[in-house]
């Protein structure tokens, strides 16, 4: 590997962390962002020159430069770094090159749950005093990171991103297949279809490697080679959790590989969804070589989830707030399920459509997800970069929805809207962009009503 990179948007949780991992391996990093934030200045605080805002003056003249697909052409720092020659790698180039070491590589893929199953097993690793390296794209509450580079460990654990078809680059020795589904059809043109072309191919370049995928999954279920992989799910599988049981505040089940008992489990995180990732992430962990498997599962229940999955941001009296990054008709529908534990209150669901494209290509899935809150608000669409759609927007969306409001403007401008309006209730934020700062907005809003009384 080099010595020296530079990362355009360093700031990012995908960014920061692959930034992070190299500068506590002793590389010298440099990168720019737009705005300053708690992952700019942690990776000042190792050492990293970081850069407040897009200048080709940024860009070394000795260093291969990290962007992410986000990244355009006209940025000036690419656009130096292309007139330069230097070396340009996508963020999956370098993630690619980390993970070829001598660790045992496991990685987690698929439509949803990759961020949750990658950090939960990085954490359970983690206590078990494994020592696990890893690069996850979001915050581990407790160690309140996203990336740690472990030199004495033998496991390397990392999300791995399918929405620009770069998932193809990874050689994992045990990797882990959630569920497929259409998403991202800005990229996937022909939706599931397309989809499963690439983890096709994907997998059959790792056919050596140990394939677990959710054998429950319709769409994993269409995979070429399903019938040759190791499967998991709730029915008939290799691996298998059986006698859940739902109480509040705790799941417990048990779980069985090739019908004899394993390990017994216990998770604080709601829903079914959550045993299917504490499922997925038991069995990886025992076909890559754990040394106390039990020890291991031991540890799922202190795991917390993490940043920005189910998140509690704070309270206001008889109000609750979530923050939730589910930006997909299926999580939000799995997000919302999980919410039915709140018996004694009524579910407000605040939607911020990410991408015109997912919401033009989703449209009645979305309001499908939406429809078991008791109340909807939805703000303006998150474009993500892209340009806006004719006929694709929040108002028109939340118009075909029977009680659903739709405020527009910026998170405080909703907070403001809607504090006044909300009374015994749990408000939940969903989505990829700026709605993250609504239960920020919302706390500010209440503190300064108490102010003025």
């Amino acid at each position: 590997m080099a010595k020296k990179y530079h990362f355009i948007a360093i700031g990012g949780v995908g960014m920061s962390g692959l930034a992070k991992y190299l500068l506590q391996q002793g590389y010298e990093v440099s990168g720019s962002d737009i705005s300053d934030s708690k992952y700019v200045q942690q990776l000042r605080n190792l050492g990293g020159n970081i850069f407040i805002g897009h200048d080709e003056n940024n860009v070394p003249d000795d260093a291969i430069v990290v962007v992410s697909s986000a990244i355009r052409e006209s940025n000036p720092e690419l656009k130096i770094a292309r007139e330069k020659g230097l070396t340009v790698y996508h963020r999956s180039d370098l993630l690619a090159e980390i993970s070829n070491s001598d660790k045992c590589f496991i990685g987690f893929s698929g439509t949803h749950g990759k961020t949750t199953t990658s950090g939960m097993a990085s954490y359970i690793l983690s206590k078990s005093n494994e020592h696990p390296s890893y690069v996850v794209g979001g915050i581990i509450p407790e160690y309140s990171t996203n990336a740690e580079y472990a030199p004495n460990g033998k496991h390397f654990i990392a999300e791995l991103d399918e929405s620009d078809g770069t998932i193809v680059k990874y050689n994992p020795n045990t990797i882990v297949v959630n569920n497929l589904e259409a998403d991202h059809l800005d990229f996937y043109k022909n939706g599931l279809t397309s989809v499963l072309e690439t983890f096709n191919y994907f997998l059959d370049k790792n056919s050596n490697s140990k394939i677990l995928v959710n054998i429950d999954n319709t769409g994993v279920q269409q995979l070429k080679n399903v019938d040759k992989y190791i499967t998991y799910g709730l029915n008939v599988a290799d691996y298998t959790a059986k006698g859940i049981s739902y109480n509040h505040g705790y799941t417990t089940f048990k779980i069985y590989h090739n019908n004899k008992l394993l390990t017994d489990a216990k998770i604080i995180l709601p829903g079914e969804h959550n045993v299917y990732n504490a499922l997925a992430v038991i069995a990886a962990i025992n076909e890559s070589g754990c040394n106390d498997i039990k020890t291991c599962a031991k540890h799922l229940e202190t795991f917390t989830g993490m940043g920005r999955r189910f998140q509690k941001v704070g309270e206001i009296g008889d109000i609750t707030i979530y923050d939730d990054y589910a930006h997909h008709p299926t999580e939000i529908k799995s997000t919302l399920s999980a919410m039915k534990s709140f018996t004694d209150k009524k579910i407000v669901a605040v939607f911020q459509p990410h991408r015109y494209t997912r919401l033009q290509s989703l449209w009645n899935d979305f309001k499908d997800a939406l429809s078991s809150a008791d109340r909807i608000i939805v703000t303006d669409v998150y474009a993500a970069s892209e340009d806006a759609i004719d006929g694709i927007n929040s108002e028109k969306f939340t118009s075909e929805m029977k009680s659903a409001e739709y405020i527009s403007g910026t998170m405080e401008k909703v907070a403001k809207k809607l504090l006044p309006t909300l009374n015994n209730c749990v408000v939940i934020g969903l989505g990829a962009g700026t709605i993250t700062n609504l239960g920020k907005e919302l706390l500010k809003q209440n503190d300064i009503l108490k102010i003025k009384k």
